[in-house]
């Protein structure tokens, strides 16, 4: 099971139309497909497959910017960067913006349509086939294609250039191999209101995340042997009856072999992952800068170079594929190598006085355009770096992200209310991170604790009135009338004091990284077979499946966090050198760090 990889197989079908389009074409995208091509999917790798040119189709016809096959220069830039560029005039990291050229009709070319089947996409494609800017039309959608839609495509195709149809499922964004997102927010309303007369308000986002899943298994084809979902959850329930529903009712979900478990889960079983400071790679660029789409904004941080304002952090980049989960001192050893090993390698090759022969002359010019590759990679990651260790400072996330640590794992009020009120007065902790410690505080003692006293230091620590009223939204959606079991209090006692001796034994290099997710207890539950159906009922459990399943796919309504996709990766990566056993892909509405967490707790 591999995100990544099976969007690549369909992007690498999509580039030949299915076997069907060979020779020079356009690739027409949609927004939503345009996201989840460039996660899997580097621009000179698509151009060099004799794409002449990447559009949207939900933009006017207009005078673009093309880019040709053969000006493409970066195999580490990203394919959303070269598809915005040529739409919005974004650049890449490494391509300069070529110059404007007329997008007029090109019948000597082919097009190949990728969308979501949705009726926005359909109406484009119905404008773009009643006046054919191409000699041939393939199109494929990127969930299943209802019959009126495929009718009003049929009717809209009197010139008969539509030459094919088909569905191929990657509706879904693919971030790392093990974990996957839909990109769809303000998901907490739709987990909140879901058994409720309010439910109806969001039916186009539930439907999205319910086809997602779908596009999920199907993509990876994988039919689930039983399906789970949270017991306390009235979305998960749902979620899983249709789902099961659907698979039982269409023949195209059915694969052979073993299927995995699909286990549903709900954001509110587990508000306390998404406030925690991060200290892993991936994790702390999306706390401390946002990683969006694969995308860093570095502009107005101090001291950075204009190109690199904007850099891409994806699976191309082999320094961050290595060191996406290291710790924040894994890290500065690991680029301090780099660094050294880059200049080591321009040591080499830069002494131009040795360059007698022409071979000499043409081996250093092939090495140049790999040469300038590794600097780009080699500044990006310095520079983020960089900026991750100011803010580190600034911010005061160390002395932050040790008292978080002991909010969301001991129990200990006399000292914990003490080191929070000290914390609420202190100027040199950031607003931002006062809101999310007095929210940690109200989540554990929310019914022995004085929270009247806690939102009145907030309010005098800076803290504004409706962010302190984030405290009672907090607590109506998460809280212990409403969460599940799991977050504080129930796990067993032997566990709780395993943890506390390796705390003690390991010191201060643990203390930010005490948390343990809800999640990993319950996988590792379903690996020893010993997940509760009290907790985690089923609603399909097929003949002869095994309480211990080889393979298991999570998703979580409401968006999920990196610091899950990080122990969801440990967890996979030590089955597979120890026994070869249970393998899990996380999945989720959308990938969360605090900020986005409390924006659509905002909206609650």
């Amino acid at each position: 099971m591999n995100g990544i990889a099976a969007i690549k197989s369909y992007v690498d079908r999509l580039v030949t139309g299915d076997g069907k389009c060979r020779g020079m074409k356009v690739l027409l995208l949609d927004g939503s497909t345009t996201q989840v091509v460039s996660c899997a999917t580097s621009q000179t790798q698509i151009l060099a497959r004799d794409v002449f040119l990447v559009s949207r189709i939900d933009t006017p016809k207009r005078s673009t910017n093309t880019q040709s096959s053969t000006n493409a220069t970066s195999s580490s830039s990203s394919m959303e960067d070269h598809y915005e560029m040529a739409q919005d005039g974004y650049h890449d990291e490494e391509t300069k913006s070529p110059s404007p050229g007329t997008f007029q009709k090109m019948s000597h070319l082919r097009a190949v349509a990728y969308v979501r089947p949705t009726e926005a996409s359909i109406t484009h494609l119905i404008s773009e086939i009643s006046n054919p800017r191409f000699s041939e039309y393939h199109l494929f959608f990127s969930g299943m294609l209802t019959t009126g839609l495929l009718r009003r495509l049929a009717e809209a195709d009197e010139y008969e250039c539509v030459k094919q149809v088909q569905e191929f499922y990657g509706d879904f964004l693919p971030i790392n191999d093990d974990l996957l997102t839909l990109n769809c927010r303000d998901t907490l309303q739709m987990t909140q209101s879901a058994g409720t007369a309010w439910a109806r308000d969001h039916v186009p986002l539930y439907q999205r995340n319910k086809d997602g899943l779908s596009s999920i298994l199907l993509a990876l084809r994988k039919q689930p042997s039983a399906i789970r979902y949270q017991g306390s959850s009235p979305l998960a329930l749902q979620l899983a009856r249709d789902l099961q529903e659907s698979i039982s009712q269409n023949q195209i979900f059915h694969f052979r072999g073993e299927g995995p478990l699909l286990l549903i889960l709900d954001r509110m079983d587990d508000p306390v992952t998404p406030l925690l400071s991060q200290w892993t790679y991936q994790a702390m660029v999306h706390e401390l800068l946002g990683l969006n789409n694969n995308r860093v904004i570095l502009k107005g941080a101090p001291g950075i170079k204009k190109d690199l304002e904007e850099v891409v952090l994806s699976s191309d980049d082999e320094f961050f594929r290595n060191n996406r989960h290291a710790n924040f001192g894994e890290l500065g050893e690991a680029i301090k190598k780099l660094l050294d090993d880059f200049q080591k390698q321009t040591q080499q090759n830069s002494n131009v006085a040795n360059l007698n022969t022409i071979e000499d002359m043409q081996n250093f010019m092939e090495k140049f355009p790999q040469i300038r590759s590794q600097s780009h990679t080699v500044s990006k990651h310095v520079a983020l770096m960089g900026e991750l260790a100011r803010l580190v400072d600034v911010c005061s996330l160390m002395d932050v992200s040790q008292f978080e640590q002991e909010l969301a794992c001991a129990d200990d009020h006399s000292s914990h209310i003490r080191e929070l009120l000290e914390k609420l007065e202190n100027p040199n902790v950031q607003t931002p991170d006062k809101l999310r410690l007095g929210l940690l505080y109200a989540l554990r003692y929310e019914e022995t604790g004085n929270l009247n006293r806690v939102k009145s230091a907030m309010s005098k620590g800076g803290v504004s009135n409706d962010m302190v009223g984030l405290v009672d939204v907090m607590l109506r959606y998460a809280g212990n009338k409403s969460r599940g079991p799991g977050l504080y209090g129930n796990r067993d006692a032997l566990s709780k004091m395993t943890k506390s001796f390796l705390t003690s034994v390991q010191g201060v290099s643990n203390v930010y990284a005490q948390h343990e997710p809800v999640l990993m207890d319950i996988v590792n539950n379903i690996g020893k077979g010993k997940l509760k159906e009290s907790s985690h009922p089923y609603v399909h459990r097929g003949n002869g499946f095994a309480n211990k399943p080889q393979e298991v796919i999570v998703f979580m309504a409401g968006g999920v966090t990196y610091e899950e996709g990080t122990k969801i990766s440990e967890f996979n990566e030590a089955q597979r050198k120890g026994s070869g056993g249970m393998q899990v892909i996380l999945a989720g509405s959308t990938i969360h760090n605090s900020t986005s967490f409390l924006e659509e707790l905002r909206n609650l």
